[in-house]
């Protein structure tokens, strides 16, 4: 669990701003997010196989 602790004299949204950002760096809501709904296997093997694509496109591109 995150926690952030307010300093003394520290405004809430200084203590708001680095709660944020923690949950930013660590991934939780976007791990939130991608368990919303149910996505079956074969869709995330799928769009594995697109972003390793593009990303291999890419790679290509930059050694030209």
């Amino acid at each position: 669990m995150i926690e952030v602790k307010v300093k003394k004299n520290e405004p809430v949204d200084r203590a708001l701003k680095r709660l944020k950002k923690k949950i930013k760096d660590e991934g939780v809501l976007d791990s939130v997010r991608s368990r919303r709904y149910f996505i079956p296997k074969s869709e995330t093997k799928k769009k594995k196989k697109q972003i390793a694509y593009y990303a291999q496109l890419m790679q290509e591109y930059k050694n030209k």
